[in-house]
C-alpha cells in the first residue's frame, strides 16, 4: 500500500507536514459539516447576524463586521504575499516548485483583482469569519510551499502528474472566473437583491464557481504531489461541498420558483 502511494506522492518526511496534513483535512471536514447543519461562516448570503449577551447584561451585542469588499481583501492578501515572498525567501530550482508557488500566487492575485473589479457586495462580513478564512488560506499556502521546499531532495514519484495538474488548474481558474463574472452581471447598477443565477453551469448547479475552485486545488495537488497538498485539496473540497449544499438550501427557501433539478455543485449528482 505504501509503495502504491509513493508512486503518486512524495513520502511524508516530517512530523510537522504529517500533522498539518491531518489538520487541513480535518478542518475542511469540520467546517463543511457545520455548513450543512446551518452553522455558517459569517459572509455572503448565508451571513446570519447573531445576538450575543455578556453575563447578565440586558444590552445585546452585535458581532463586529466590516464591509464585504474589505473583508475579502483581508482574507486573500496574506496568502498572496506568502506566494510572492516565497520566490525571494526560498530560492530554489525545479519546475514543480516553480509551478506550485506560481499557481498559488496567481490564484490569490486573481481573487484580489476579482474583489476589486468584479464582485459586487451588498452586505458585511463578520470578523470571526475573516480570521478563520484568512488563517486557513495563509497557513495553507505557506505550508504547501514549505512542504514542497522540504521535498526538493526526495525521489520524485514515478507517476508524474504535474502536467495534468497544470491543465486542471487552468480549467479551474478559468471556469471560476467566468462564473464569478456571470454572478456579477446579475445585478444592475445600484441593485442589491439576490437573483437566481442563469448561464454557464448555473443551469445545472447553483455553485459552479465552487466546483471550479475545487479543480484549482486538485490541480495544485497534482502539481505538488505531496501528502499535504492532497489533504489541502480534499479539505477544500469538503468545505466547498458543504457550502454549496447550504447555498442551494438558501435559494430553495428564498425563491419559490427555484428549479428543483438544479443540484448544489456536481451536475445531476449532488
Amino acid at each position: 500500500m505504501e509503495n502504491m502511494a509513493q508512486k503518486f506522492i512524495f513520502p511524508p518526511h516530517s512530523v510537522f507536514v504529517t500533522a498539518m496534513s491531518v489538520i487541513s483535512f480535518g478542518a475542511g471536514l469540520y467546517i463543511g459539516f457545520n455548513e450543512i447543519i446551518g452553522k455558517h461562516l459569517q459572509y455572503s448570503k448565508l451571513f446570519n447576524t447573531k445576538i450575543y449577551r455578556s453575563g447578565d447584561q440586558s444590552e445585546a451585542k452585535q458581532p463586529i463586521t466590516v464591509p464585504g469588499r474589505v473583508g475579502m481583501l483581508i482574507v486573500y492578501t496574506p496568502a498572496f504575499l506568502v506566494g510572492l515572498a516565497s520566490f525571494f525567501l526560498l530560492p530554489g530550482t525545479g519546475l514543480r516548485f516553480f509551478l506550485l508557488r506560481s499557481g498559488l500566487t496567481v490564484n490569490f492575485l486573481k481573487r484580489i483583482l476579482e474583489v476589486l473589479f468584479v464582485h459586487k457586495y451588498s452586505g458585511r462580513m463578520g470578523t470571526e469569519a475573516i480570521t478563520v478564512i484568512t488563517l486557513g488560506y495563509f497557513l495553507g499556502a505557506a505550508t504547501a510551499i514549505y512542504t514542497q521546499h522540504l521535498s526538493r531532495d526526495l525521489l520524485e514519484p514515478s507517476v508524474d502528474l504535474k502536467y495534468a495538474g497544470i491543465l486542471l488548474f487552468v480549467l479551474g481558474i478559468t471556469g471560476n472566473f467566468y462564473h464569478h463574472c456571470v454572478l456579477s452581471n446579475l445585478r444592475g447598477k445600484g441593485e442589491k437583491e439576490y437573483k437566481i443565477p442563469k448561464g454557464g453551469l448555473f443551469n445545472l448547479v447553483i455553485c459552479p464557481h465552487y466546483l471550479f475552485e475545487i479543480l484549482v486545488f486538485v490541480g495544485l495537488s497534482f502539481i505538488a504531489q505531496t501528502l499535504y497538498s492532497v489533504c489541502m485539496a480534499m479539505g477544500a473540497a469538503l468545505y466547498l461541498m458543504g457550502r454549496s449544499y447550504a447555498t442551494r438550501k438558501w435559494y430553495l427557501s428564498k425563491f419559490e420558483d427555484f428549479p428543483k433539478d438544479i443540484k448544489a455543485i456536481i451536475p445531476y449528482v449532488f
